[in-house]
């Protein structure tokens, strides 16, 4: 396969494509798969956006820049990323991901992202890798407001519904994927009060949750 169109958008050249392959191998596929290089590229992440919050907010506790490093890492924007560079189009899954569309699943993309990270940590150590994260966050880290990080999404929910004296949202786990260890859950969040849904993916149940509820929250914002 040819990567040179995902290494431009990327602005990195790996030079040992095989690790690149590795990145984008699902466990499904057999062989190598991207599992240890995406619980290296989830540590650096976690790192680089740490130090950067730091450096950028020097007034916001750690609990702050707690919420703020999650609402920046979580699956579902590193699944975007991963849509916007297309890389569900050079995912190698099993047959069974590809009948099911796991290129499109938004846990296979947003781990192949981590995955890719931890493969430029690999090859070129941990200055490349942060310039590649930088890249990728530089608009959304841009977009970062301090006082919108005081609260998780449920929580937010629940204090607007309360505070309309709405009933508050139901949570309804739709699907469980994956063998124990590595489980996907799919959540349906329903606010039935203002005649919102939404569903979401998470490798817990509370990760599905929030990311639901994110959901709602910025449908009603944008009403």
């Amino acid at each position: 396969m040819d990567y040179s169109r995902l290494c431009r958008a990327l602005g990195y050249e790996f030079t040992d494509l095989s690790l690149l392959q590795q990145a984008l191998t699902h466990r499904s596929a057999g062989g190598d798969n991207y599992e240890r290089l995406e619980f290296l590229g989830d540590a650096i992440l976690s790192f680089v956006i740490s130090a950067e919050l730091f450096n950028r907010f020097s007034d916001i506790d750690e609990g702050r820049l707690s919420r703020i490093r999650a609402s920046l890492v979580k699956g579902e924007t590193l699944a975007a990323m991963a849509l916007d560079l297309s890389l569900g189009d050079y995912l190698r899954l099993g047959s069974g991901e590809l009948k099911s569309g796991g290129f499109r699943r938004e846990s296979i993309l947003a781990d192949a992202m981590e995955a890719i990270i931890g493969a430029v940590y690999r090859e070129a150590g941990i200055e490349p890798a942060r310039a590649l994260i930088l890249r990728l966050f530089d608009e959304r880290l841009d977009r970062v407001n301090p006082a919108k990080a005081l609260k998780d999404p449920k929580t937010r929910l629940q204090e607007f519904l309360q505070s309309r004296s709405l009933p508050l949202p139901d949570y309804e786990v739709s699907h469980i994927a994956g063998k124990s260890h590595a489980q996907t859950f799919t959540v349906r969040c329903t606010v039935e009060a203002l005649g919102h849904g939404a569903t979401a993916e998470g490798n817990s149940r509370r990760k599905a949750e929030q990311a639901a509820a994110a959901q709602i929250l910025e449908r009603i914002e944008n009403e």
